[in-house]
Parts: structure tokens; sequence; C-alpha cells
């Protein structure tokens, strides 16, 4: 093998159908730390939130190429992986030859990837997005209250690679219909079915967070049939307790400030909310209809703040993991104690309500273990 081919670019990733850029906020490591495949190396601003990239391989972090603040066009060089015994000197042409012959504009053109799409499902509008053309049953991504397909940019394409995988925007949200119907878990567990059935999709594995996660395991009992298994990250519909406070927060707030606030319930470390999460909420939150949605599938499914849908999974006897974080402000953990003896739970330290987003990797890897362990 060539020293070349020892040498592994550490890349600016993509995150989110429109991120072209990104901002490095600090390294993770020294020059010269030896490093496993997945460990995390450097701190990047999205779109979203700050996240950490991590090394696609194993070997020596030899150059840190990108400094503090600077601003990294998608697919560009951060840094350089390689064992030790490779020389200085064939990192630094390594380095000058990527840099030489890099075209920013065609990256971004060849990570431009697909377009959300909609749907007419039983008389409702979908939006959704689409990834991979993996074989077997699909992935299926269900958001919670507020959210949106955005809340996989740091996951979709990494489980495509293996699946065909659908993020949903639900009804009342993102591009979605606003007229939510019902406004229950029943009635998002139908639209579900409907799109399903719209896409030709006879059985598929569910990935829930918060709200989604509740609807996910409505929709095990409702069509067991249709479940190959299901993942549910900070989990609703496992108990009563819910933070109210964030819920009325979030309908309620109608500023930056406030929405920041709000936002901040939901990670470990508050921080990480960034001004173009909060303009890209605050847009949302100001389409027509939005208000009205909200309200409705609170009362619903979170009157009084406290969950009124705690459905009964023992019986659900498809393979079920559950990802919480420690700090989640929003749900407890403890919720777990009441999945099926059978469910595996992994709890995540110094991770709050959006595991998804604020432990990316050990999420993905979490996932995809559990798909491998599932036989489809």
């Amino acid at each position: 093998m060539s020293e070349t081919q020892q040498i592994t670019k550490l890349g600016m990733p993509k995150w989110g159908l429109s991120m072209t850029e990104g901002t490095v906020v600090q390294w993770l490591v020294e020059e010269g730390t030896e490093l496993s495949s997945g460990d995390e190396v450097i701190e990047v601003e999205s779109e979203k939130i700050n996240n950490a990239v991590e090394t696609p391989a194993a070997g020596v972090l030899r150059r840190r190429v990108a400094e503090e603040g600077d601003v990294i066009p998608v697919g560009g060089i951060l840094g350089v992986i390689a064992p030790p015994d490779v020389s200085d000197e064939d990192i630094d042409s390594y380095v000058e030859e990527f840099q030489a012959n890099f075209d920013p504009e065609e990256a971004a053109e060849e990570a431009g990837g697909p377009e959300p799409e909609k749907v007419e499902v039983g008389g409702t509008q979908i939006q959704y997005l689409k990834v991979g053309e993996g074989e077997g049953p699909p992935i299926v991504l269900l958001h919670g209250f507020g959210g949106d397909i955005n809340i996989w940019v740091f996951n979709q394409e990494a489980l495509a690679a293996e699946h065909t995988v659908y993020a949903l925007d639900l009804p009342g949200h993102g591009g979605s219909t606003k007229d939510v119907g019902e406004g229950d878990l029943d009635s998002f567990v139908e639209v579900v079915a409907d799109f399903l059935d719209e896409m030709g999709v006879e059985r598929a594995h569910l990935v829930g967070h918060s709200m989604g996660g509740g609807i996910a395991g409505s929709f095990a009992l409702a069509h067991p049939d249709r479940v190959a298994s299901l993942v549910l990250v900070a989990s609703a519909g496992l108990g009563e307790e819910i933070n109210g406070d964030y819920i009325e927060g979030f309908i309620a707030a109608n500023r930056r400030k406030e929405m920041k606030n709000v936002l901040g319930m939901l990670f470990a470390d508050p921080d990480l909310v960034n001004r173009q999460l909060i303009q890209d909420v605050m847009k949302f939150k100001r389409m027509d209809g939005v208000d009205e949605a909200l309200r409705a599938v609170a009362d619903k499914v979170f009157p009084d703040g406290k969950q009124a849908d705690v459905p009964d999974l023992s019986g659900v006897e498809v393979p079920i993991l559950a990802i919480w974080g420690r700090e989640d402000n929003i749900v407890p953990h403890s919720h777990a104690e009441n999945l099926p003896e059978h469910a595996r739970v992994e709890v995540l330290d110094d991770t709050g309500h959006m595991p998804q987003m604020e432990a990316a990797g050990k999420v993905n890897r979490l996932i995809g273990d559990s798909l491998d362990g599932s036989g489809s």
C-alpha cells in the first residue's frame, strides 16, 4: 500500500439539505492523538446545532489543517488521519494536492442529494424526504411535537447506506398540511399507515423521537404485521410525566429570545442551539395554521401537562431499541422501565432530549446494530 493510500481525509460533512459550509468551533484532540474509528475529533457549527465530526478511520491525527473559526465548504479538508510511519513530507504533499484540486462548487453539487417531496394520503398532504435505495423493509423516521424532517439531519444519510429511509413531516408540522384532524396519536398512526400504503411499503422499521416514539408504539399495536422493529428515541407514550412547560413554552414563544430559552430545554448543553435553528423554528411558527395545529395536538396528546396516551407495549414482539439522554429534561429516561423485558435500553451520558442530534454517531451505530440484529 502506498503512503497516500494510508492517508485519510477528515472532511467537512454535509448535515442537512441546504448546508454548504460549516464553521470550526474547536478541536477536541491534539495532533499526534491515536484515534479509533468513530472517535470525535472536531466540533463544527452547522445550520442546526454544533456537532462533533468523527474520524472515518483509525490512525493518528497527523495534521489539523483547519483552524478554529475557519469556514470550510462541505467536502473541504479539516485534518489528516494516517499511521505514524507516514512521513511528514507525504502528509504535506497530500494536503497541498487536495487543496490545489478541490472545487467547492463541484463538491457541493455532488453532495446535493434528494429534495423533499409531497404526496396526498387519505386527503392529507404530507411532505417527506426519501434517501437511499436499500433492500428489505425501509426505515421510517417520525419526529416529535414541533419538529420536522430536519431533526434527522445527522442520521438519515448515515442510515441510508444500507436502507431506504423516509423522513416524514407529520400533519401540523414542517411542509405538511396544518390540518391535524383529531390531533391524537391514533390519527397520526393512520396517517403513517396511509403513507406506507401510498409508498407501496408493506412493512417498515419505525424510528420515532419523542411524540414520534409514541406514534411508533401505537402503530405497532394497531398494525403489528407492518412493523419490522421499533427504535424509540427519548420516547413519549411510555408514562404520564412530561415537561408541560416545554410544550406550552413552544406554543407561546413568538420572539427569538423566548424560543432560544425553550429550545435550550431540549439539549444537555443549551449553547448547542444556534441562530439558524432558532430562525428556522420561528419561520415555521409564523406559518398560517401552525399555532392552531400545535394547540390542537397539545390538547389531545399532552392535556394538563401530562401524556394522555400511554399504550401498553408488553404484547409487542418485534425487536425494540430505546435510546435516551441521561439529562433529558422533557421526558424522563426512567420511562424506559415500562418497556417489554426484551427491549434493549441505552442511556447516553451528557445528552438531553435530542440524542439523535447531540450524540448522532452513537445513535446511528446503535440503530444500525439494532437493524442488523433484527435480521432485515
